[in-house]
């Protein structure tokens, strides 16, 4: 059976945001759609969406336009640099940009001109993207809604009383909408997963050293950069430009991962599917939960051998918290002492926490985890991709880290589908996959062997076809 007809947060968009890339790429080609047009459309859109839902800090018109024209100029002579050459594109407002100000969101950081891209936004630029503007994310990315003191409060175009989830809040908002194609999200403990669950869209956590990053981030090897998108073809899309090498990232792989793009569907026939529903902390919700064993009737009905198993290791809530605190520690020790009182409590919290560890209990923690992730990398010798739910709610209150009446005080309390795919660096992609009793959209997420992107996204592609059907 197919997901529901419902109405989107897409359907007042004009026709021309609607397309991805494999369609703007068809007109451009044949000269019927420019990317001058296409950009001033979604320029228009970020514009006439952003009072409501707060998805973008910057747009900076004059330069999108100026990669539009290039980029125009380029198709009529058959010369585009790749196939998203005039794809409108958008970056988190954590990313450098060259020459636009960033701010990650905080009201203690006064900001940086950037003198030079970002890795990922070098691979986008050279490959032709129009990059529109900066979107939204809570200060430094530390927590998995969208708000902060410096921005004000995200909200999901779903259902405007909710977040979008976060910390890459913004580019979920902005891919929900339409204003732009492809976006640029960071994920240090579920940041692209959890806004494109709750919003209804498709996040990519790819491979972790596959997308280049500078400068490091003090979260550190827990911390990925990845597409965000409508569509699964549009994500790999993304990811293909973005899997460059860059020579400021001494984290990279040195060897080059398989091509992701085009992506062809991966049958599901005889595919061993390993079933995550239980996170390390939190409940599934009952909504939740009933569309989740939905998603799992398609794939059974498919062919898929489904199998039930249980996360390897303990205690996995403590052990990510023993990277993400102290590299929340470490970012605020990069600020003026004197600004620390403007950061956000809950930040503050977590650094402070991330404080009292010390030199033996961050080694004693890097040690545990690498003994979780070569059991989580054993896993895939008996299964060939984990299903479990995006998050185990649907969107929660708007302006809050945690449910109303929950009790629960820190967001990983709530998003423990999330973080262990980070300590293992497993790549793992988001797609709809159905919606909670509130109406509102709850995702899938599939998640493969290291260095396995391409199956990943072939699967979630087969299951967003199926869903579709």
């Amino acid at each position: 059976m197919p997901l529901p007809a419902r109405s989107t947060p897409l359907d007042d968009a004009p026709q021309v945001c609607r397309l991805g890339v494999a369609a703007l790429a068809a007109h451009y080609a044949a000269g019927t759609l420019s990317p001058v047009e296409v950009a001033r459309a979604c320029l228009g859109r970020a514009a006439a969406i952003n009072p409501r839902f707060n998805a973008f800090t910057y747009l900076d018109t004059d330069a999108a336009l100026d990669a539009a024209r290039a980029s125009e100029l380029r198709w009529r002579t058959g010369t585009p640099l790749s196939p998203i050459d005039g794809i409108p594109t958008t970056i988190k407002d954590i990313v450098w940009v060259k020459d636009w100000h960033v701010r990650f969101g905080s009201r203690a950081f006064e900001g940086i001109t950037a003198t030079e891209d970002a890795p990922a936004v070098r691979l986008l630029r050279e490959a032709g993207a129009v990059l529109l503007g900066l979107t939204t994310t809570p200060e430094f990315g530390w927590k998995a809604v969208t708000d902060s003191a410096l921005t004000g409060i995200t909200r999901n175009p779903w259902n405007e009383g909710r977040t979008p989830g976060g910390s890459s809040g913004g580019a979920a908002v902005a891919a929900a909408t339409g204003a732009g194609v492809l976006h640029l999200g960071t994920d240090g403990g579920g940041s692209i997963r959890i806004p494109a669950g709750f919003t209804g869209i498709v996040g990519h956590k790819p491979t972790f050293s596959r997308v280049p990053a500078y400068p490091a981030s003090p979260f550190g090897t827990v911390a990925h950069l990845g597409p965000m998108a409508r569509g699964v073809a549009d994500a790999a899309a993304m990811l293909e430009v973005l899997s460059g090498r860059d020579g400021r990232d001494w984290y990279q792989n040195p060897l080059r991962f398989p091509s992701v793009h085009p992506v062809a569907p991966r049958s599901f026939a005889g595919l061993r599917v390993g079933i995550w529903e239980t996170p390390p902390r939190g409940t599934v919700a009952a909504d939740v939960r009933a569309a989740f064993e939905a998603a799992l009737a398609r794939l059974s009905d498919a062919g898929a051998v489904l199998s039930r198993i249980a996360l390897p290791g303990e205690n996995l809530w403590e052990l990510f918290n023993a990277h993400w605190y102290p590299g929340a520690a470490a970012r605020l020790a990069l600020l003026p002492p004197q600004n620390l009182h403007l950061v956000e409590a809950g930040m503050r919290e977590i650094a402070e926490a991330g404080g009292r560890y010390s030199s033996v209990d961050v080694i004693a923690a890097a040690t545990q985890r690498a003994l979780f992730g070569a059991a989580f990398d054993r896993l895939f010798d008996s299964v060939d991709v984990v299903v479990s739910p995006a998050v185990g709610t649907t969107a929660i209150t708007a302006g809050k880290e945690v449910p109303d009446g929950s009790g629960l005080t820190r967001w990983t309390e709530w998003a423990g589908f999330s973080y262990p795919v980070n300590l293992s660096q497993s790549p793992a992609t988001i797609v709809p996959g159905g919606f909670g009793a509130d109406g509102l959209p709850v995702g899938l997420q599939l998640i493969g062997r290291r260095g396995d992107d391409a199956g990943v996204l072939a699967a979630a592609l087969a299951y967003e076809q199926l869903a579709a059907q």
